[in-house]
């Protein structure tokens, strides 16, 4: 038996057997080193990269401790933004099917503040949420944690990076003195260290940096100018012909704006960022993980949490401000040891800037001598079908799939992925047979029952 079994850990059989069935081999670095202190309900302060199992490191954690007949809140998890909350809410929830009846509530800004608070007062055993709605629930009496057991700040550097600390240090106030503290950051500057020290005690110092594998990435840079950016953009996109691509900009109109341009001239593109509205957010995200989208444009706060899964490429259209920023976006490609492929841009002003990211193994182009891409498009394979009904109206992946393959007649190996919210449910479908599911479900049922259905474009 290998020491990175589940096994080895002290973890009910149910909880075994559920991480069995979900695929989990065998336990990452931080999952190894974390996990038993975890459970011994020791603090701890851990280092790991993006992609590497901190989620399930503090969820498996948290969950096989959880007293389920206790229904009060005994866990509360803190992420930088919304994408964070919502896909740790999703793997906390894959982890949590071991037993029945544990409720998962998600707690962030952008949402609806009624169902929130109506979703409150059936109370809940694990909150995972946002530091600024979660403090507006606490101040308004919605929220109570005397019976916190479990802190968590998932993503802590981004926390602090982004200002939140104000109203984290306001939140501990509401938390119990005795509790466990767990800290996750993908990077430990000075700041987390201190903040670290402030609200644990004694805590594990645990970083697998060092251990963990490194993403397979080519990496190479571009000398380019303001006004022949987009162009270069546009050729070197038709230079690899990545299946899907995250470009990374320093301000959110520049995103937009580089979407729209690219979707111009026959790429689908899609933009995130802080002015979009969350069900916009969320459409946009949708579309890029069941690829009906290839391209995704985003800020680097917009895009923290996202995990999109085989991601060919990433560009830095906008130089990131510093080197751990750099390794962080591209971080995102080149995973689960697939390969990657990421480009950066830069200017002749930026030059001197340049110099520290210079070693054997990066390659330095000139944009001139990429092929000049004419009448270039980067089409998906997908298009997103909505349906006006979701988790509310009890609707599972299973029935609409089943609708799509019974009445609708369409075959398995044109569904792709299917994400079900609240009120709404989005399903991607080979663009060869959109038309028919529309219309296939438009007049038929779901689970006996009707719900409007359109085209997502």
């Amino acid at each position: 038996m290998s020491i990175t079994d589940f096994s080895t850990l002290p973890l009910s059989d149910s909880m075994l057997k559920n991480l069995q069935e979900l695929g989990f081999k065998s336990m990452t670095a931080v999952q190894a080193q974390s996990i038993p202190h975890i459970l011994k309900n020791h603090d701890v302060i851990a280092q790991a990269k993006t992609g590497s199992g901190k989620t399930a490191a503090f969820g498996i954690g948290i969950l096989n401790k959880l007293d389920i007949k206790k229904f009060r809140i005994q866990s509360l998890i803190l992420c930088p933004t919304r994408e964070l909350a919502d896909q740790v809410s999703r793997e906390m929830r894959r982890i949590a099917r071991f037993a029945h009846n544990i409720k998962i509530l998600t707690l962030c800004g952008g949402m609806p503040f009624g169902p929130q608070l109506g979703s409150l007062r059936h109370m809940a055993h694990i909150i995972v949420g946002t530091p600024g709605r979660v403090l507006q629930h606490l101040d308004k009496g919605s929220l109570s944690l005397e019976n916190l057991n479990t802190l968590v700040f998932d993503e802590a550097d981004r926390m602090l990076d982004m200002g939140f600390i104000k109203e984290i240090n306001q939140i501990i106030k509401y938390t119990p003195e005795k509790r466990q503290t767990l800290l996750f950051s993908a990077t430990f500057p000075a700041e987390i260290v201190k903040f670290g020290s402030s609200i644990q005690k004694d805590a594990i110092n645990i970083q697998t940096i060092t251990v963990e594998k490194a993403n397979k990435i080519t990496e190479y840079f571009y000398n380019t100018t303001p006004e022949t950016k987009l162009n270069t953009l546009i050729n070197v996109l038709n230079h690899h012909q990545p299946e899907n691509v995250i470009i990374f900009c320093n301000r959110k109109l520049q995103a937009q704006d580089i979407a729209d341009k690219l979707c111009d001239i026959g790429v689908n593109a899609g933009a995130i960022h802080g002015d979009l509205e969350q069900q916009e957010r969320n459409e946009v995200l949708v579309q890029f993980s069941n690829k009906s989208c290839s391209v995704l444009v985003a800020t680097d706060v917009a895009a923290r949490g996202l995990d999109i899964k085989e991601l060919k490429m990433v560009v830095n259209y906008d130089l990131p401000h510093d080197e751990e920023t750099y390794t962080h976006r591209i971080g995102r490609t080149g995973r689960a040891g697939k390969e990657g492929t990421s480009i950066t841009f830069f200017t002749q002003r930026e030059t001197y800037k340049i110099d520290k990211y210079r070693n054997d193994n990066r390659f330095f182009e000139q944009s001139e001598n990429l092929q000049d891409a004419a009448n270039f498009t980067l089409k998906a394979p997908n298009v997103t079908l909505i349906i006006n009904g979701g988790k509310k109206d009890k609707l599972r992946p299973g029935d609409i799939l089943g609708a799509l393959t019974g009445d609708a007649g369409i075959d398995k190996k044109f569904i792709g992925k299917i994400d079900i919210y609240d009120r709404k449910s989005y399903v991607a479908l080979d663009k060869a047979k959109i038309e028919e599911a529309n219309s296939q479900l438009k007049n038929g049922k779901i689970k006996g029952r009707k719900f409007y259905v359109t085209i997502l474009r």
